[in-house]
């Protein structure tokens, strides 16, 4: 498995993570090649069972095929019924990080504990109508908090617009508590809304229509990253 560390700061970097939901499966490797060459820094990987979410995807093959296919970060983000029970498989076929909904699982902290076990960074996701409080007792220890600004399930969504709140008290609560982890967000990121969320305190940025249903993937990756640095660039001055 590649090593990868989490990030030591209150202020992360900036990522951008496009979602191979998008993309033309028939070509994965050449389309996560596109995105690489524009500078994207992690790939992100929605599995989908059908039950939690409205929707079937991918699977462990999926990732073990596209764990040889690149050596960025796999963001493994499990949209499925008692995602304790695929830990281990999606550890071993080369996630990186993985992320369990904490509506789909009674013992969040027990899945946290099990995706660390297996040397994988540990990230907690939390749905549009779920608040930042049902996450208290464990953003001392997880890596990455994941913010839904769409319903899972589908890409092409609209994103909405009371997502900023829950990033801004976030930042707030990991500014206030000398947490780590890095802020998240997936669902309907653009060019017209990146450098508002970076704003409100996220680094992290899954993208997949804006960036594999344009005309040049790499080109719209390298966009939303100049956009994302000038906004945090201007948030630090």
């Amino acid at each position: 498995m590649l090593e990868f560390h989490p990030v030591a700061t209150a202020h992360p970097i900036i990522e951008i993570a496009p979602s191979i939901l998008a993309c033309n499966l028939a070509f994965l490797a050449d389309e996560v090649r596109k995105v690489e060459a524009g500078g994207a820094a992690v790939i992100h990987v929605d599995v989908m069972d059908g039950h939690f979410v409205p929707n079937l995807t991918m699977g462990v093959p999926v990732l073990a095929s596209l764990r040889k296919a690149t050596r960025l970060p796999l963001d493994v983000h499990l949209m499925i019924e008692r995602p304790e029970e695929f830990i281990g498989a999606f550890a071993q076929a080369g996630a990186n990080r993985i992320l369990v909904h904490q509506e789909a699982t009674p013992h969040l902290d027990r899945a946290l504990q099990l995706i660390r076990e297996h040397g994988v960074e540990a990230g907690a996701v939390i749905n549009p109508a779920t608040p930042v409080a049902m996450l208290k007792e464990v953003l001392r220890d997880v890596d990455t908090v994941l913010v839904m600004s769409v319903n899972p399930g589908f890409g092409g969504q609209n994103f909405l617009a009371y997502s900023f709140e829950k990033i801004r008290e976030l930042r707030d609560l990991r500014e206030r508590h000398g947490y780590r982890y890095r802020i998240e967000v997936d669902g309907g990121v653009g060019t017209e809304n990146i450098a508002a969320l970076v704003a409100a305190g996220a680094g992290t940025f899954v993208a997949g229509t804006s960036i594999f249903q344009s005309a040049d993937p790499a080109a719209a990756v390298r966009e939303l990253l100049a956009l994302a640095r000038g906004a945090l660039a201007q948030r630090a001055s």
